[in-house]
């Protein structure tokens, strides 16, 4: 069987694009043909298989016309889409549900910058879309990376319940090997801090939506001694509270060092469908503390592999989850429990589980198989 991936941008670090070609490697591992309908933003280095570069255009609009155009869906048995487009086979809602981001970004952003953001093209173009792949029928089957975003699709537009699957994120085996001797050591050298600090780690771009700020309050309302917060990605950092228990990394490659280096993992996010980064954390044998907008947060126990704070913003609660996992002995206690976790959730289950959902028979989407 011959799968069309789509995918619209591309960055280096982009969680989304390491999900996509994890998932090919799988699909070619089991016997499949794979090719990628992408901007020209995609590097052919980065991708070993067939490659359709589309137009130049990074607007949703435009890249999904441009998929349409080249009747992407005559190329393949499949078209299985990673973006949003007005018609495929199955769409894999990995980035969520668009209308519910904007809605929980009004919340704590000024109402004037709620009202302007109504009329910027790019957000009109992906509700547009959004509503094409749901409200009309658009997408014969989706795929929801947790039941959060599962719920939000059929309250939000309508769509059947009974053409959703829920298929979590999964790791590779490379981010389940135990850390190389002495990664910790050398990963907390380099960061200048002693062996025994207690290291919070934070890993996400776009400090706003991921809840930053609260993660930095939390850290020196705890007040845990020598506690330090890492923060690896990009965002703006103009608009943080000012802090000296934090380091500001940037942008990394070798997140799996500051892993190893760290004891806990921190991600107070305002909406998230299934953060990446929090399940490569969990694949270090470190506790997560999340927040509830976080489908990551329907896997986890608190108290035995992190804690999930109702609300991002409650900076009590996260300083209190900070301080129960400062203790060593628990960390200690917990780490194989929470690596037991992570084993269930490999990039192997996550391809049967969604080649078993797209085997099944698809109700016909909206135009023929070479509409898009």
């Amino acid at each position: 069987m011959k799968f069309g991936l789509v995918r619209r941008g591309y960055s280096e670090s982009g969680g989304a694009e390491a999900f996509l070609r994890r998932f090919a490697d799988e699909l070619t591992a089991l016997g499949h043909e794979v090719a990628l309908f992408a901007t020209r933003d995609w590097p052919k280095s980065g991708w070993p298989y067939e490659l359709y570069q589309l137009s130049g255009a990074t607007d949703p609009a435009r890249f999904a016309d441009s998929v349409r155009r080249v009747r992407a869906r005559g190329k393949c048995h499949v078209l299985f889409s990673f973006e949003r487009l007005h018609t495929c086979d199955c769409y894999r809602a990995g980035d969520g549900v668009h209308q519910v981001w904007l809605e929980r970004r009004a919340l704590h952003e000024p109402w004037l910058s709620s009202f302007l953001r109504k009329f910027r093209s790019k957000h009109r173009h992906l509700l547009k879309l959004e509503r094409s792949l749901f409200a009309s029928g658009g997408a014969g089957l989706t795929i929801a990376n947790s039941e959060m975003v599962k719920r939000e699709i059929v309250n939000l537009y309508g769509y059947p319940e009974e053409k959703i699957r829920v298929v979590y994120n999964g790791l590779p085996a490379a981010a389940l090997a135990p850390a190389a001797d002495g990664a910790r050591a050398q990963a907390r050298k380099e960061l200048g801090v002693p062996g025994d600090t207690y290291i919070v780690l934070f890993a996400g771009t776009g400090f706003m939506r991921k809840g930053l700020r609260w993660a930095i309050e939390a850290i020196d309302v705890a007040n845990v001694p020598d506690s330090v917060l890492v923060v690896a990605g990009r965002g703006n950092q103009g608009a943080l509270p000012d802090t000296n228990r934090t380091i500001f990394l940037g942008g990394v490659n070798n997140l799996p060092n500051y892993y190893a280096a760290a004891d806990a993992f921190i991600l107070p996010t305002l909406y998230d469908p299934f953060s990446n980064a929090c399940l490569e954390a969990l694949g270090a044998g470190l506790p997560v503390i999340t927040s509830r907008y976080n489908g990551v947060a329907e896997i986890l126990e608190p108290g035995v592999d992190g804690d999930v704070i109702a609300e991002p913003e409650d900076v009590s609660a996260l300083a209190t989850a900070i301080r129960r996992w400062s203790d060593p002995e628990l960390r200690a206690a917990m780490r194989p429990r929470i690596l037991e976790k992570a084993r269930r959730f490999t990039m192997e289950e996550n391809v049967r589980q969604t080649l078993a959902a797209v085997a099944e028979p698809l109700a016909p989407p909206g135009g023929d198989r070479n509409g898009a």
